[in-house]
């Protein structure tokens, strides 16, 4: 879960995006997203798959299984 958080950061930050527009871009509430980002939680499937669309990466690459 910790490269998964960080891989999201690093990818919202190379996009120029505010975690409220990652929230609002996946349809989930600033409040989820942050405790994805923070690494407090894990996010579902469809979320993991819905920021590999939004960061045009595979959902292996967010999960760290893939460089």
């Amino acid at each position: 879960m910790e490269t998964l958080a960080e891989r999201m950061k690093e990818l919202r930050v190379e996009n120029k995006m505010k975690q409220t527009e990652v929230a609002e871009a996946l349809g989930i509430s600033i409040s989820a997203y942050t405790r994805y980002e923070y690494g407090q939680r894990e996010p579902s499937a469809t979320t993991i798959a819905a920021m590999a669309r939004l960061y045009k990466v595979s959902a292996d690459y967010l999960l760290g299984l893939a460089d």
